[in-house]
């Protein structure tokens, strides 16, 4: 649940407040008791080497192109109808 925090905590504290973000907690921004905007932690992406990728897939299945394309075009409509 986010915290609420005033403008002026904000303002004053947001040192702290952004060490809390890098934490993972969220805010609710109040001014003069009323919520006008929230401030939530960014979602990081998560890198893969390269080098740990190709191993991955070095071990993985081969991959049946036709089966592959089959079940695409059994999941996906290939009409160029516009809908509406």
């Amino acid at each position: 649940m986010a915290r609420e925090v005033t403008q002026r905590e904000l303002r004053n504290e947001s040192g702290e407040i952004m060490r809390q973000l890098d934490e993972g907690e969220s805010f609710v921004v109040t001014r003069n008791g009323v919520p006008v905007g929230e401030l939530t932690p960014l979602r990081r992406h998560r890198f893969v080497r390269a080098e740990a990728a190709v191993a991955m897939f070095r071990t993985a299945p081969a991959v049946d192109y036709q089966r592959f394309r089959d079940d695409l075009d059994g999941l996906a409509s290939q009409d160029a109808t516009p809908r509406g």
